[in-house]
């Protein structure tokens, strides 16, 4: 039975991830979980349902009340009580759904207890790739993507050799105002661009797919998902969203994986590599599927995917400046405080005046300039 670990199951990942488990207890034994918000009957149903021997709560305040209810398990709280499910005696797979930069230090931890990491927490790569992979390589552990795209991706290459690959593409929703003009996104509200046309995500990662940031951060880290050089990673306007990701060999022959949006079936992929267990999901019907559309990506209608390319190529903390600009911009324009362009207007200014760049960085490094960036980001 494999040990997991949960990290972030409040989340829309979480949660969904909580359902496959729930489906496949004789094959997974969740032995840790975090939660990150206050729904009270969510966490006490995943604590009596799975009866984890660590989990992690919000807020210290609730710790004594929980371990009160549930004295056979350990409760820690916060940022520390990611780290204590991180650093478990107990090996297994750590699935991180946390959202934004706070994922990092509990990811690099796991690997360091050596855990295989499920990864759905981009900020991970995009501000640590490096580091990330030397320490995988280092502790011998898997890293495994559960974003559609590269979980695709990783689908696509089972069986293949590095060296016959042209080029991957990751496609991409066009997400809440695909068929809006740049002059009409002057006008687009916060309740506007969270109603997505494909999937139902986080807040967060909603703002950041009608940006194209969200696929300028699967493009860094899908660089150090597969190693590939910036110039061997294509993007593409698919807005059915069932090709999720292709990967195009020397002999110009494309492997792709297909599948309707659910992010169910890339989680389980990730838990039970390289496995492909059932799932009760709907099934694609390729004669009923009235068509499927493409559409080149347009570099000026989205600026933030073509800035990600080019902080990926500079490396270093660029990749840490435009992730921590980009995170205090959608939080001010969640807040109603900025408009969705000036989130744009924020993360390129960011970039544009930076100055301080380390090529090789450490962990503290990563950590300083994300905090440095996030709180000089304002308007």
């Amino acid at each position: 039975m494999k040990q997991l670990y949960l990290l972030g199951a409040s989340g829309s990942i979480g949660v969904q991830t909580i359902d496959v488990i729930k489906q496949y207890q004789h094959e997974f034994k969740l032995v840790g979980v975090s939660f990150g918000n206050r729904n009270e009957a969510h966490t006490k149903a995943v604590i009596e349902t799975f009866k984890p021997e660590i989990v992690c709560l919000r807020d210290e305040s609730s710790v004594s009340t929980y371990q009160q209810l549930y004295p056979n398990t350990t409760f820690v709280s916060g940022d520390d009580g990611l780290l204590a499910i991180a650093a478990y005696p107990k090996r297994g797979l750590l699935i991180n759904a946390l959202m934004g930069s706070v994922g990092l230090k509990p990811t690099v931890l796991a690997i360091k207890h050596q855990k295989d990491i499920a990864l759905a927490n981009k900020e991970t790569l995009v501000m640590a790739g490096d580091l990330i992979n030397d320490l995988v390589s280092e502790y011998h552990v898997k890293l495994l993507p559960i974003d559609s795209e590269h979980n695709a991706i990783l689908q696509a290459l089972q069986g293949e050799a590095l060296k016959d690959i042209k080029s991957i593409t990751i496609t991409a929703s066009g997400g809440s105002f695909r068929d809006l003009s740049r002059d009409d996104l002057k006008r687009v509200t916060k309740q506007d661009a969270l109603k997505h046309p494909n999937w139902s995500m986080g807040d967060k990662i909603t703002i950041d797919s009608a940006t194209m940031m969200n696929k300028g951060l699967e493009v860094i880290e899908a660089h150090h998902l597969f190693r590939l050089p910036y110039d061997q990673i294509e993007t593409l306007i698919h807005k059915e969203s069932i090709i999720h990701g292709m990967v195009t060999f020397k002999d110009e022959s494309v492997k792709a994986v297909l599948g309707f949006p659910d992010m169910r079936m890339p989680i389980l992929y990730a838990l039970s590599y390289p496995s492909h267990y059932a799932l009760d999901l709907k099934p694609l019907n390729l004669g009923l599927l009235c068509q499927l559309t493409f559409k080149p990506m347009d570099y000026e209608r989205y600026p933030l995917l073509q800035l990600a390319f080019e902080v990926g190529k500079k490396g270093g903390l660029y990749p840490v400046v435009m992730n921590a600009a980009n995170e205090k911009a959608v939080s001010l324009f969640l807040n109603e405080q900025i408009t969705f362009l000036d989130i744009e207007t924020l993360v390129l200014k960011a970039v544009s005046t930076f100055k301080d760049n380390i090529a090789k960085p450490s962990l503290e490094d990563i950590l300083a300039c994300n905090q440095k960036i996030y709180e000089s980001v304002g308007i």
